[in-house]
């Protein structure tokens, strides 16, 4: 029943109009058409106050034909850059652009697909949980639409976000993750003429970085320090350094160890180079970026999803993954939501791709979970 066609055509267009971060409104213009057309009631909620984007998040209620609970079908509007003037290509069953931009099947081809299942749902007066549908702003730069999005818009309180690469997996579990933000003190002087006069603040900081274990500590925990900043001339002891990194981990204690450890190295040795006065001085900032995603695998998005990839001669194993989605930040607030995979590969560069039979075997497996959940037969 999927139309292959539309589904194609759809995506295409969807991925031709530009809507990097906060620069949505034009995008969600076209799906708000589409979805009024098919007789969803569609409304935005204040998310673009927050995140100072043109567009807030998008939400669109079809009141099904079944009383059963309603679920969510979710993905994002926004892309990374480069992602102005994408001209898709099509050859061989897969899409890509032409290698100048990214294609932004991350996340348009969970849009595609999405909308086409509630078309097939529509033309055919197929069995129909009440669906509710939420398009996020602002995922890549921080979840920051699924961060400020208002949960009274909903009654869902499960669902699944397409927005993962593998197509025969459910995410489960997926880490929680600290902001962690240094800025170490020194003092400026001339290096040349008067460089004993000075306390650097890039030496005292790369002192505290050498201490640190960075990267993967075990299975579920990383930890990165990305962006250093720092100095304003080589003739001048630096007298300020910024330290930007993020501690990732399934287990929120090793989250804290592997947190607090960074923020001490930085502390004493600070404390530890410091003379008869307090540089160098850190000031170190932790922020809680997002919650983690642990679903039992009992709960019933879990096992609605395998009964209606089972129906489809299709297993679907559970996987746990490192990074974070808007699914991290709806699990935090009480609500469930499987990340599902659509295919895309190689995203957030110019050579990424995505396969429209992966597109149509995704579309075919939300259209059965549908159908399951109409039934109330999720055993």
């Amino acid at each position: 029943m999927i139309n292959s066609q539309r589904l194609a055509e759809r995506f295409t267009m969807l991925a031709q109009i530009d809507s990097e971060s906060r620069h949505e409104a034009q995008v969600a213009g076209e799906i708000e058409k589409i979805l009024i057309g098919m007789g969803a009631v569609v409304r935005y909620d204040t998310a673009k106050e927050k995140t100072g984007g043109d567009c807030s998040n998008l939400v669109a209620k079809f009141a099904g034909n079944r009383q059963v609970r309603p679920l969510f079908l979710s993905g994002h509007m926004d892309t990374v850059v480069p992602g102005k003037g994408v001209n898709v290509t099509f050859a061989d069953g897969v899409f890509k652009s032409d290698g100048t931009t990214i294609l932004g099947s991350d996340d348009k081809s969970a849009i595609a697909i999405i909308l086409e299942v509630m078309d097939v749902v529509k033309e055919n007066n197929l069995p129909c949980p009440p669906v509710e549908i939420i398009f996020t702003v602002c995922e890549e730069i921080g979840l920051l639409g699924a961060k400020h999005f208002d949960l009274s818009l909903i009654d869902a309180k499960f669902g699944y976000i397409l927005d993962s690469t593998d197509t025969e997996g459910i995410v489960t579990r997926a880490p929680a993750a600290n902001k962690i933000f240094i800025t170490m003190h020194g003092r400026a002087a001339h290096a040349g003429a008067a460089p004993e006069k000075g306390v650097s603040a890039i030496y005292a900081a790369a002192r505290a970085i050498s201490q640190l274990e960075l990267g993967r500590i075990d299975s579920e925990t990383t930890c990165n320090l990305g962006i250093i900043t720092g100095g304003m001339a080589t003739n001048i002891i630096p007298e300020k350094v910024e330290i930007k990194g993020e501690a990732r981990s399934h287990d929120l204690e090793k989250l804290s160890a592997v947190t607090n450890n960074i923020v001490k190295a930085f502390a004493e040795t600070a404390r530890d180079l410091q003379g008869e006065d307090t540089v160098p001085r850190a000031e170190t900032v932790v922020e809680n970026d997002f919650p983690n995603t642990a679903i039992p695998e009992d709960h019933e998005a879990v096992v609605l999803a395998r009964k209606a990839a089972g129906n489809l001669g299709r297993t679907l194993e559970s996987k746990t993954i490192g990074g974070g989605a808007d699914a991290n930040v709806f699990f935090g607030q009480g609500i469930v939501a499987g990340v599902l995979g659509t295919g895309m590969t190689d995203v957030h560069t110019v050579n990424e791709s995505i396969a429209l039979k992966d597109m149509e075997d995704t579309a075919r497996l939300v259209l059965e979970i549908l159908q399951v959940h109409a039934a109330g037969d999720n055993a």
